[in-house]
């Protein structure tokens, strides 16, 4: 594994500031350039593949990214996606043009062979890119998998994998800690996977209270403050298990725990999704299930490669998870 002093020497910083931004230190005064950088040297030295040299293709494909740059430092889980597209298109010798959502119309200029998007897109969205280009992969949703080929995760079997774990751990209260998108259209709410399975599946085992459930969203600062939320409702009570819906809210959860002094794992014990690279440098190390995001993206380009030379039939490939145990679980 990679240490922090690697990231603070390729990143160009100190250790210091590689160990605060990696732990979401909100005392830190550093630029969101400086902070993409030491995430992104993070990110690229989790990613231990590497692949051969190939003869250098010709082609251009856009891009398209759900979250902005700034957002983007708040859920790692895309820019490892990101990454993952670009680490596959140099492979391939094929040139990335990347927009963000709110300026996808100038796609309509720029002469490329497909797309990738990164993300959730409206119906009304999905309409308008399929007008672009009839070559078109979507990472992380599948708005039609009869039509269009995506690269996706069974989430739903990701929080069995944790909610199986936590129960055979003879973990009675088991909180959850989620997050809710909307469509960047603003058209409709994005209804979870993980929150629809957490409910299903405790009710199922009669294990569910929806008093231990919070909802915000998908950041650091949301399960620092609905985990503050949660200790002063439940004090003695509180759940001994938390599931969060991504590393970044788990971050913020074990921070909010640690000012209150309750123990991790003693005494609460966290799970989060994703393992983007900083779950292993914060502390205690966080447990969580792992998504393969730079395979993702991988796939992605792969997929978009097939379409280009000729495949009509849409595909819909699913990328397996697993669940890693580090200190902040037993």
């Amino acid at each position: 594994m990679a240490t922090i002093k690697d990231i603070a020497q390729i990143a160009g910083v100190s250790i210091a500031t590689v160990s605060r931004v990696l732990n979401y230190d909100t005392t830190l005064s550093v630029s969101d350039e400086t902070k993409k950088r030491i995430f992104e040297v993070a990110e690229e030295l989790s990613y231990k593949k590497k692949t051969a040299s190939r003869k250098q293709e010709s082609g251009k494909i856009a891009l398209l990214q759900w979250h902005s740059e700034k957002e983007e430092l708040e859920d790692l889980y895309y820019m490892s996606i990101r990454l993952g597209v670009e680490n596959r298109c140099r492979h391939h010798g094929i040139q990335v043009v990347k927009y963000f959502q709110d300026n996808y119309d100038d796609l309509r200029e720029d002469e490329v062979q497909g797309l990738i998007a990164i993300g959730k897109y409206s119906s009304k969205q999905v309409k308008e890119l399929s007008a672009i280009t009839k070559n078109i992969v979507f990472v992380d949703s599948s708005p039609d998998e009869e039509k269009y080929d995506s690269v996706v995760i069974d989430f739903e079997k990701a929080t069995e994998k944790v909610l199986d774990y936590f129960l055979e751990k003879g973990h009675e209260r088991v909180g959850y800690i989620g997050g809710r998108e909307i469509f960047k259209d603003k058209t409709s709410k994005i209804e979870d996977p993980r929150e629809r399975m957490f409910k299903s599946y405790l009710a199922e085992k009669g294990s569910l209270n929806e008093a231990f459930m919070y909802i915000g969203n998908f950041s650091v600062d949301a399960g620092h403050s609905l985990m503050k939320q949660a200790i002063q409702e439940h004090g003695e009570n509180l759940p001994t298990a938390f599931f969060t819906g991504n590393d970044s809210i788990a971050v913020g959860a074990l921070r909010a725990l640690l000012e209150d002094g309750v123990s991790v794992p003693d005494r609460v014990n966290i799970i989060g999704v994703n393992d983007i690279s900083i779950s292993k440098y914060v502390f205690p190390s966080l447990s969580t299930v792992k998504v393969y995001t730079e395979l993702m993206g991988e796939t992605a380009v792969d997929t978009l490669l097939e379409r280009i030379e000729g495949r009509k039939t849409a595909k819909k490939t699913f990328i397996a998870t697993k669940l890693i145990i580090r200190n902040s679980s037993f």
